[in-house]
C-alpha cells in the first residue's frame, strides 16, 4: 500500500503548518514547564522548535497559564520562533478561552478532550461553547480521545447497545469501538455547530500498541479528518522509543498519521528534546521525510576489538546533527547525506561505498589505515591520531562540494 494511500484529502492549516493532502507528517512535542511560568516555558518552546518540533503544545489549566499564553507567544516572536502553539485545554477551557480573549487569539489550535470538556448536562454545552470559539478566532481543533478518560456516558450507552446484540464485542474491541464513536461522534457535533471539516483533527491516544493500530485503521476507515498519532504514555527509554516505532511504523506505512508525537517519560535531568529527535529518527529512517544526515555503524563483533569505531560514529553523529541547522540555512539536500563508519574490512569497504561518505577503520589485526570513499570511490587513506577531526573535515568539505547553496544565503 502506498503512503498516500489513505492521507485525508483535505487540508489543516495550523499557523504555516499544513496537515493532510500531500504536506509531509508534522512532528509535534509539549513542554512539561508551569505555563504560568511565560518566561521557562517560551524557552522550553524554542528549544523543542530548534531540535525539530514543529508545533508545541501548552498546558493552558488556570487563569494564570491563559494570562502567560501571549507573553509567551510575544517572547518566541522576539527570539524569531514563529513554531504554533497548540492549547491543551481540560474541565474548564470553555471559560478560560471565554475570559482571557487573547490567549484564545495567541494559540495556533486548541486541544479539547471530550471525556473531560465536562460533565452530565454541562458536557454539550461547554463542547459547544469552545467549538463556537474555535470558530470565532478561526482556530483548528483537535479533537483528542484518551481511553484515560474515555466519555462515561457515551461508553454506558454503548455497552448497553452491544449486551443487545446476538454476538457482543469482548471487551477488548468493545474499548476500541468506544474510543472510536467518541471521536467521530464529536466531530460530527463540532460540524454540526459550524466548524469547517478541514478544521478538525483527530486523535485516539491508548498505550497499547495492537490497540492503537486497530483503532486508527477504523478511524481512517470511516473518516477524511487530518489524524494525530501516537501512544499516551509511551514510557522510559528503550521500552517508549521501541513501542512508539512498533505502533507508529506500522500506521505510517499504511498511509495513516498527518502529525505524530513520541510521548517518552524523560530520564530523571534528561532532554526534553529527546522525544524530537525519536519522532525525526522514525520519519526518516521509514523514508518519508529528512532531517539530519544519518550516520550508519556496525554493532561491532570479535573482528573489532578496539573502541575506535563506536566512538568515532558517535563523535560523527553529534558532528552532522550540530552543524544541520547552519547547512540548511546554506545548502539544499544536506539533510539526506548517510555516512558510514564501520569496524573492519568485512563489510566495511562496500557499506563506505554505498553512503555518500564511508569510512573503513582497521579490525583486529588489520593495517592501522583507513580508507575513506566519497560516492562510491576512495578518495584517501587517514592515520595516525587526528582521525576524528580529519574526517570531520572531509564531511564538512563534501557538504560545500556537493550541495547546492542556496540563492537566499
Amino acid at each position: 500500500m502506498s503512503f498516500a494511500a489513505k492521507r485525508p484529502t483535505r487540508v489543516t492549516q495550523i499557523g504555516h503548518v499544513r496537515l493532510g493532502g500531500d504536506a509531509p507528517v508534522v512532528i509535534q512535542s509539549m513542554t512539561n514547564t508551569d505555563t504560568a511560568d511565560y518566561l521557562a516555558t517560551a524557552i522550553q518552546c524554542a528549544e523543542l522548535a530548534r531540535a525539530g518540533s514543529e508545533l508545541v503544545r501548552i498546558t493552558v489549566n488556570s487563569p494564570e497559564a491563559a494570562a502567560a499564553v501571549p507573553l509567551i507567544r510575544e517572547h518566541l516572536d522576539r527570539m524569531n520562533c514563529a513554531v504554533p502553539l497548540i492549547g491543551d485545554f481540560h474541565y474548564n477551557g470553555h471559560r478560560l478561552l471565554t475570559e482571557h480573549p487573547a490567549c484564545a487569539e495567541a494559540l495556533a489550535k486548541y486541544r479539547i478532550n471530550p471525556g473531560n470538556v465536562g460533565f452530565g448536562r454541562k458536557k454539550d454545552e461547554q463542547f459547544a461553547q469552545m467549538i463556537e470559539l474555535a470558530c470565532r478566532y478561526d482556530k483548528p481543533v483537535r479533537i483528542g480521545v484518551n481511553w484515560g478518560s474515555l466519555d462515561q456516558d457515551l461508553l454506558a450507552r454503548l455497552m448497553d447497545e452491544n449486551s443487545r446484540l446476538a454476538q457482543p464485542l469482548d471487551a477488548t474491541d468493545m474499548m476500541r469501538h468506544a474510543m472510536v464513536v467518541s471521536a467521530l461522534e464529536s466531530a460530527a457535533k463540532a460540524e454540526e455547530i459550524g466548524m469547517a471539516g478541514e478544521k478538525i483533527i483527530l486523535s485516539c491516544k491508548v498505550s497499547s500498541v495492537q490497540d492503537l493500530i486497530a483503532i486508527y485503521r477504523k478511524l481512517a476507515e470511516r473518516s477524511d479528518y487530518a489524524l494525530h498519532l501516537g501512544l499516551t504514555e509511551a514510557g522510559m527509554g528503550s521500552k517508549g522509543i521501541v513501542a512508539s516505532t512498533a505502533a507508529l511504523a506500522v500506521l505510517l506505512q499504511e498511509g495513516i498519521g498527518d502529525t505524530i508525537r513520541i510521548s517518552l517519560t524523560p530520564e530523571p535531568g534528561g532532554a526534553r528534546t529527546q522525544e524530537v529527535i525519536v519522532a525525526q529518527e522514525i520519519l526518516q529512517t521509514m523514508g518519508l521525510r529528512a532531517f539530519t544526515p544519518m550516520v550508519v555503524a556496525c554493532p561491532g563483533c570479535g573482528r573489532t576489538t578496539s573502541t575506535l569505531f563506536q566512538e568515532l560514529a558517535g563523535e560523527v553523529q553529534d558532528f552532522v546533527r550540530a552543524r544541520m541547522p547552519e547547512w540548511k540555512l546554506h545548502y539544499d539536500g544536506a539533510e539526506t547525506m548517510t555516512v558510514a563508519v564501520m569496524g573492519c574490512i568485512v563489510n566495511g569497504p562496500g557499506e563506505s561505498k554505498h553512503a555518500n561518505i564511508g569510512i573503513s577503520l582497521p579490525g583486529t589485526g588489520e593495517a592501522p589505515a583507513m580508507p575513506v570513499f566519497e560516492d562510491g570511490q576512495k578518495t584517501t587513506t587517514l592515520k595516525g591520531e587526528n582521525i576524528t577531526s580529519a574526517f570531520k573535515d572531509i564531511i564538512e568539505r563534501y557538504v560545500a562540494r556537493t550541495y547546492k547553496k542556496k540563492l537566499s544565503a
